[in-house]
């Protein structure tokens, strides 16, 4: 189960590739002297006004469900134990894996001595307990309206190396316990740590955060359909099988068996199977082993993963660290696919018995299996000389001594510093116990650590030694390999994620040369704050072409803001035929204003809205969809419902209070924005929103108070400088109004209103010459500003 590390989730994709809290400009006038400034350009203000004056757009009901019969789908599953007469190895294998055991009933012979004796233990300020009762487990916890209460066991999750418990609720639900346990300790612990988590926050266990219907049962059985009723906000979740079963990656077998039974020694080939390709079979691993936003709710082996699923890559968020290394719990998918390994050709199944789950070697035998110069192509590797650490079977010259695998037991072996995953697969505990190899496949650089505070492997280990000790011995021992593309990818994604204009630039040239379509989408994605901008709008066009789906979808999400330039809109419903579902979606929903609902892609958009209507994020996707076809009443109600259900999550405040903008409700706005700082207090992006509000609202003296803790909490918020600048101005206090300019200046060179601003300002004031310099700089950024030309021409240039 997905275990963010943030109490709030995060909105619900396809909308990716710019910042979590894109900044809108909002809508300033300052009402001075020579020009006046017009600034709530594309934010708030402008789309809404048009709104306003827009009939809101028919919607005609979908036609034919896009998803199958469940009955007819489940009528051709057989079931796991069908599978063992005639493939007895295989299933043994299978039986004892965590994903026979993902899911399954409580059972007492092997649960009953975690719950008794009955034990308690302490997370935060809160205490809970274990306990066995009327033959089942029960845990005793703070629930849904702060109360303790005692609740049963109804399921269990996971195996190896902790289990979770569920409990049944009303309305068809199952939530996931935080109460955790550890086989291997024999102990009782908290999956948020010390978090403290509260009843009404998203992420608490009785919250949606760990509702097992959205979250967990899609992975942790076999062909699920989740049957959310929004109308009623219950579910009807059904399964061909509990726990990961053998059709769970083979498919539904129902046929096979019968076919076998009647025809099974008559020599003739099976028509009821098909084996699956290599491309295949990582989809099939994909499916529960990625990052990911699910399309359609209804994926089965066989099927291509972006026909179902929307990848979430390197970009803004805090999901991965810049140089690709998982930083939330990202699973395997994302990272394998970004990673040299993916490009040469490996698969999952070249390393993992399919079966066991376990690796097919031990340690580095796995690994020198290709790279001991073999005719695999891949490169030499000696694991002495290679890593400079002794390592198991090998002298301290790099010579093999002992190729003996059963005398490899790495528990005993006391030097790691040579193990190939330690290097390049470093571990991070999630659930607090669950230690998970990143499989990204990525060479440690302790620099990037000096330098953007991203983690290495070496640090990681050697925890007594200093960065500048890494840096110091990987120069010694590597020199100029270290000066490799990665690092300089890494070094131009992390000042973009620091909000580094020049990373732009950076950023650009990284796209022209990158091989790796994983890279190449996310550098597409990476680029979204400067989409409007010619240059990078044909970049997007153009990738829109790419023979990856990944990068089209990602180019498809990233020119929504360019979406009125010249060929954007007509390249984009090109992409509505697009042979991946993926594309498709992000193109409709760029398009969304405009589309058609009934067509064909617009029924697969609205099983995307509606398969994501469960939470939150899927209610602001829902709220944004009706927001863009002009019929803000009806966003409205999705908006209030997803601030119901996740009120701590700042940006849903933030789309709430533009709503009711649009709908002339600024008071309503304000009350809501309020809500959101105090709910938030530290969130930047809703002080800046209560800003814009107080100003829309006539209050321009808190309108310049919420825009000064906005820039004390973020210093690097341009619109913000901006627009405190404009407030300053206008509230009399000219000098204090051209110092934030030129701090918002500083911060986002490329934008050209922010010296035209001050221009306006300095020509006021008489400063001609001043005001002249600034002008003509607007002009230096934007050659196509009238207004700045204007302004020279009336100051006699």
């Amino acid at each position: 189960m997905a275990k963010s590390r943030k109490r709030t989730p995060q909105p619900s994709p396809p909308l990716r590739g710019s910042p979590n809290h894109p900044r809108s400009a909002g809508r300033w006038v300052a009402l001075a002297g020579v020009v006046i400034v017009i600034l709530f350009a594309g934010g708030w203000w402008q789309q809404h006004e048009e709104q306003k004056n827009s009939a809101p757009a028919k919607i005609t009901p979908a036609g034919t469900p896009l998803l199958a019969d469940e009955r007819t789908v489940f009528a051709q599953y057989g079931g796991s134990p069908s599978c063992r007469e005639c493939h007895e190895e295989a299933f043994n294998l299978w039986e004892k894996s965590n994903h026979a055991l993902a899911e399954r009933p409580v059972q007492p012979d092997r649960d009953r001595a975690a719950f008794d004796p009955a034990r308690s233990f302490k997370h935060g300020t809160q205490s809970t307990a274990a306990l066995w009762t009327n033959d089942t487990g029960a845990v005793t916890s703070t629930g849904l309206y702060g109360q303790p209460g005692t609740h049963a066991v109804a399921r269990i999750i996971g195996h190896d190396p902790l289990r979770q418990f569920l409990v049944a609720f009303p309305g068809g639900r199952f939530q996931t316990l935080e109460a955790s346990y550890d086989p291997h300790s024999n102990e009782w612990f908290n999956v948020y740590g010390n978090e403290d988590r509260r009843p009404g926050e998203w992420g608490h266990w009785t919250g949606r955060g760990m509702n097992w219907n959205y979250m967990c049962a899609g992975c942790h059985n076999t062909r699920l359909r989740k049957n959310y009723d929004e109308a009623t906000d219950s579910y009807h979740t059904t399964m061909a099988e509990m726990s990961v079963g053998c059709e769970a990656c083979h498919g539904p077998l129902k046929a096979h068996n019968e076919w076998q039974k009647q025809f099974g020694k008559s020599g003739r080939k099976d028509p009821t199977v098909t084996k699956s390709t290599r491309a295949q079979v990582l989809d099939n691993c994909g499916f529960c082993h990625a990052r990911r936003s699910d399309l359609t709710g209804d994926f089965k082996p066989g099927d291509r993963f972006s026909d179902h699923f929307d990848l979430t890559l390197v970009d803004y968020s805090e999901r991965y660290y810049a140089d690709g290394q998982v930083r939330d719990e990202d699973y395997e998918y994302g990272s394998f696919v970004g990673s040299r390994m993916h490009q040469r050709g490996i698969i999952c199944a070249d390393c993992h018995n399919p079966h066991s789950a376990k690796t097919i070697l031990p340690g580095n035998f796995l690994c020198l299996r290709c790279h001991n110069g073999s005719d695999t192509n891949a490169p030499v590797i000696n694991p002495v000389t290679h890593s400079f650490h002794k390592v198991f079977g090998y002298d301290t010259n790099g010579v093999l001594v002992n190729n003996d695998l059963l005398s490899y037991r790495p528990k005993e072996i006391k030097e790691t510093g040579g193990e190939c995953v330690n290097c390049h697969m470093p571990q991070t505990a999630y659930m607090q116990r669950h230690w998970r190899h990143d499989h990204g496949f990525t060479i440690p650089d302790p620099l990037l650590t000096k330098k953007f505070n991203i983690p290495n492997a070496c640090n990681r280990c050697h925890q007594d030694k200093s960065v500048d000790w890494s840096v110091d011995h990987c120069e010694k021992w590597y020199g100029a390999k270290m000066n490799r593309p990665t690092r300089t990818r890494a070094e131009w994604i992390a000042r973009a994620q620091q909000g580094d204009p020049a990373a732009r630039e950076g950023l650009l040239e990284l796209l022209q040369r990158e091989e790796a379509p994983y890279w190449r989408a996310a550098l597409v994605g990476l680029l979204a704050p400067w989409a409007t901008q010619p240059e990078i709008t044909a970049v997007m066009l153009r990738s829109l072409e790419h023979t990856n789906e990944l990068v089209r979808a990602a180019a498809a999400h990233t020119l929504e803001p360019a979406l009125s330039a010249t060929g954007v809109s007509e390249a984009l419903r090109r992409r509505l035929d697009d042979p991946s579902r993926s594309v498709r979606i992000a193109a409709a929903w760029t398009l969304r204003a405009s589309l058609d609902p009934a067509s064909p892609v617009g029924c697969e958009l609205q099983l995307f809205l509606d398969s994501n209507a469960d939470q939150p994020g899927g209610q602001m996707r829902k709220g944004d969809y009706f927001l863009a076809r002009n019929d803000p009443q009806t966003a409205l109600l999705h908006f209030r419902k997803a601030v119901a259900w996740d009120p701590y999550s700042p940006p849903f405040h933030q789309q709430l209070a533009v709503t009711l903008s649009t709908l002339n409700r600024p008071g309503e706005a304000v009350a809501t924005l309020q809500e959101a700082c105090r709910l938030n207090p530290k969130d930047a992006e809703s002080h800046y929103q209560l800003g814009l509000a107080c100003n829309e609202a006539g209050n321009l003296d808190q309108a310049r108070k919420a825009l000064e803790t906005t820039v004390r909490l973020d210093p690097r918020h341009a619109n913000a400088w901006y627009n405190l600048g404009l407030a300053q101005n206008a509230l009399g206090q000219p000098d204090a109004a051209i110092e934030s300019l030129l701090r918002g200046e500083s911060t986002e060179p490329r934008d050209a209103r922010i010296p035209y601003a001050r221009a306006t300002i300095l020509a006021r004031q008489g400063q001609r010459k001043a005001a002249t310099i600034a002008a003509r700089r607007a002009l230096e950024i934007n050659p196509a500003f009238a207004e700045a030309r204007q302004l020279l021409q009336q100051l006699g240039e």
